[in-house]
């Protein structure tokens, strides 16, 4: 079959990867700046744009909102840090030949008397434009953040930033109502009245924004510093092993001890443990009253937090509707193989070569079981002794999207057997309790029949080399052609001895006596 084709039968039902389109090559790098209440970061996004890996990330925690609710003015020393912040970015952007900075603003600059100046001040001192979104943009741009890293997602997207929360409705993977309130941890500790005073804004504008909004009962995505460092404290409390924000899940229940045990804990000390800012956790305490309101409110079946938001909304919203389409998994591991493995393509083939292993797994297994062919040869530089453990830390830690925890794990599971025939000395345990037994199980194989496969050096010049799988009878065979047969060695022979035992199978080979013989 033509290898440049776009059918689903070439490309597993993932379609030809997209990033050296033409219509997608434009994004391969690009810098944002967001200019908040609380804080002013550029990113910049390069690599397979469906799912970008972060080439370059800085932020300043300017405050460019204190004081506004007393004031309404910017922080003079917020303000004069954004400015030095925002040039700076300018010229690392021009350092890195990036095509002009897309600038946005939100509800500090949006909300203060002296916005419009400070504008002005930014074009004049650094010739970058900011456009100062309105709150319903925010929430628009937030949730199509999310729906970068989750395609065709339902829910009630939640950003909070220093002086504003918006939500957004998202049903497959379309932006619905769309809503902003005060509710910003900044602006909440300049109300007056206290912690009592605080409460009752809460409650009043949170009744309000749930009649607005209607019932929400599906999965809530947490967009937001503030509600990050909210999560790190929850994983602290319950030393979770994987320290990867993005797709960390809490419950209403989790959500409740973990408000108690920030009301109980020494704030300094809980900065310290969680590697939180100053100027972050001193914010902490007002934004968990505002979720233990929200999540009481709106009653959501589980909660998701997001580290894709408003930036990560404003690459969403350059991309074309084919590759929004696209699954972001796939998309980089597409790129990875492209970009590190020493024979591109071959992870197409060695799908192929392990599918009769999986013929009954459902659809998202399907999809881990693609990514992992992909990703099995893209680790292949780091020295021969620790690359199990480089590809089981490279999944498990990197920056990709459309990921669950559970997911990475058996991503990083299986890409160690593919280095490892015994996941013995590593120092992965505590991770592996994310997963049941079975899924250990089938990671295991996956990982040996990689093994296997690359081993077989598969390709037509190579002849015929296949996997037949009996389920019932639990016994495997591999057939070789006549070509394929020398191949056959003692290392290869040793790797199928150990994938029948990963299979706990019995096993035999069948060599083919002509090329021309056909598997029945």
């Amino acid at each position: 079959m033509d290898g440049n084709s776009d059918t689903s039968e070439d490309w597993g039902g993932f379609g030809r990867p997209l990033f050296k389109d033409a219509s997608v090559r434009a994004l391969s790098r690009v810098g944002v700046v967001d200019v908040g209440s609380n804080s002013v970061r550029m990113v910049v996004f390069d690599g397979a744009a469906r799912s970008p890996a972060y080439f370059y990330n800085e932020k300043i925690m300017c405050a460019l909102g204190a004081g506004l609710a007393d004031t309404g003015t910017l922080s003079p020393s917020g303000r004069t840090r954004a400015v030095a912040a925002i040039a700076r970015f300018q010229s690392v952007a021009k350092s890195m030949g990036l095509a002009p900075l897309t600038a946005v603003a939100t509800a500090a600059v949006r909300d203060a008397t002296d916005g419009p100046d400070f504008c002005e001040e930014v074009l004049e001192k650094t010739g970058l434009k900011i456009w100062v979104i309105d709150g319903r943009e925010e929430a628009r741009l937030s949730a199509q953040g999310v729906l970068l890293g989750w395609p065709k997602s339902y829910g009630l997207v939640c950003d909070i930033g220093g002086s504003s929360m918006e939500l957004a409705e998202i049903n497959d993977g379309v932006v619905g109502k769309r809503l902003t309130s005060d509710l910003g941890p900044l602006k909440l500790r300049d109300l007056k009245g206290g912690k009592k005073g605080r409460k009752a804004e809460i409650d009043r504008v949170m009744k309000d924004l749930v009649d607005q909004m209607g019932p929400q009962s599906n999965r809530l995505f947490l967009v937001g510093g503030s509600w990050r460092a909210i999560a790190r404290i929850d994983m602290y409390r319950n030393d979770y092993p994987l320290q990867v924000l993005h797709e960390y899940r809490m419950s209403a229940r989790s959500v409740a001890k973990t408000a108690d045990f920030i009301a109980k804990s020494d704030i300094e000390d809980l900065r310290r443990a969680c590697g939180l800012s100053s100027s972050r956790i001193a914010l902490v305490p007002i934004a968990t009253e505002v979720l233990k309101r929200l999540v009481r409110s709106f009653k959501p079946k589980d909660i998701a937090i997001s580290s894709y938001g408003i930036r990560e909304g404003m690459l969403y919203e350059q991309m074309p509707q084919a590759l929004r389409d696209r699954d972001p998994l796939i998309e980089a591991c597409y790129f990875a193989e492209e970009k590190d493995a020493r024979l591109p393509g071959f992870g197409k083939t060695l799908n192929g070569f392990v599918k009769p292993l999986f013929k009954s797994a459902p659809d998202n297994t399907k999809r881990l079981i693609k990514a992992a062919c992909l990703l099995h040869d893209v680790s292949w530089r780091a020295h021969p002794d620790y690359r199990g453990e480089v590809c089981f830390d490279n999944a498990t830690r990197a920056n990709l999207g459309g990921l669950k925890h559970s997911e990475r794990v058996f991503l990083g599971l299986a890409l160690l057997h593919r280095y490892r025939g015994s996941r013995e000395d590593t120092r992965f345990d505590g991770l592996l309790d994310l997963i049941d037994p079975a899924q250990v199980q089938q990671a295991e194989v996956l990982g040996k029949a990689m093994r296997l496969g690359a081993m077989m050096w598969l390709n037509d010049q190579n002849g015929k080399v296949e996997l037949k799988w009996a389920p019932k009878r639990k016994h495997i065979t591999l057939v070789l052609s006549a070509k394929a047969a020398p191949l056959f060695g003692e290392v290869a022979q040793a790797r199928f001895a150990s994938l029948a035992s990963a299979l706990e199978a019995t096993s035999d080979v069948k060599y083919l006596r002509t090329e021309a013989e056909t598997l029945v």
